[in-house]
């Protein structure tokens, strides 16, 4: 009679790689501040040119920037994975005891603190610039953030997954999707104004949900429709990525 191996826990194994990916970025949290740079740039570039009337722009601008954030901070976290492919790290620990999906999804876990992180920072530069966010709606728009930024590395890593060794393909579908995806979405600018073509195209974009729900949620509007929305298509692109992705492992290690 065999003895059978044991069953691992898949949460307590997701647990170990997420606290193993935040390793360099508790050890250099430097890479967070520096993954502001850009975001900055926009706020303090662009958002006094959205001002109207003597309004000030930050109830507006800020939250799609904080979407933003999420999209540029997690679209290209996959090409770590691609180094790690490379370079053979994730072979080896496809032989540890590691549940396989764990070792996806705590890689996806991992999204979530940095970008907390890098939008609270945010919040609390522009808080003496003028923004006078709900608090309530803040925690919720940080947590909305966090599950989109999840859902978008898990696709992230999923085509790590598929071209490995091809760096060249996985930069050019992360700046073929990119920038569309951005400007479809209202994060910088209102599209009420734009082509048909171009409303229609941000509705089924699902950054253009969370954009609103953003908008609301710092509004202090913490119920309306556009805050469903915005949950709803969080949620189903963490899924849908996360699915993706699993998917992509199990083929890649079949």
């Amino acid at each position: 009679m065999t003895a059978t191996e044991p069953r691992r826990n898949i949460v307590a194994d997701t647990l170990l790689v997420t606290v193993r990916e935040l390793r360099p970025v508790l050890g250099d949290p430097f890479s967070v501040v520096f993954g502001l740079v850009q975001p900055l740039f926009f706020l303090l570039l662009f958002g006094p040119l959205l001002a109207r009337d003597g309004e000030s722009p930050w109830a507006w601008f800020v939250p799609g920037l904080l979407v933003m954030t999420a999209l540029f901070g997690t679209a290209g976290t996959g090409s770590n994975l691609q180094f790690d492919l490379q370079n053979g790290t994730h072979e080896r620990l496809l032989v540890t005891p590691l549940s396989r999906p764990a070792l996806f999804l705590g890689r996806a876990v991992k999204e979530f603190l940095p970008l907390i992180a890098q939008a609270t920072l945010i919040i609390l530069v522009t808080i003496p610039l003028g923004l006078r966010p709900d608090p309530l709606g803040a925690v919720q728009g940080l947590l909305l953030l966090g599950v989109l930024g999840l859902g978008i590395g898990s696709f992230s890593y999923a085509l790590a997954i598929v071209v490995r060794e091809q760096d060249w393909v996985f930069w050019t579908v992360h700046q073929t999707l990119l920038f569309p995806s951005m400007i479809l979405s209202g994060m910088l600018l209102p599209l009420e104004q734009a082509p048909g073509w171009m409303r229609a195209l941000s509705v089924v974009n699902p950054l253009t949900h969370v954009v609103n729900a953003e908008r609301d949620l710092f509004a202090g509007h913490l119920t309306t429709a556009d805050v469903g929305w915005g949950w709803l298509a969080a949620i189903l692109t963490t899924a849908i990525g996360i699915a993706v992705g699993l998917r992509a492992l199990r083929k890649s290690t079949s």
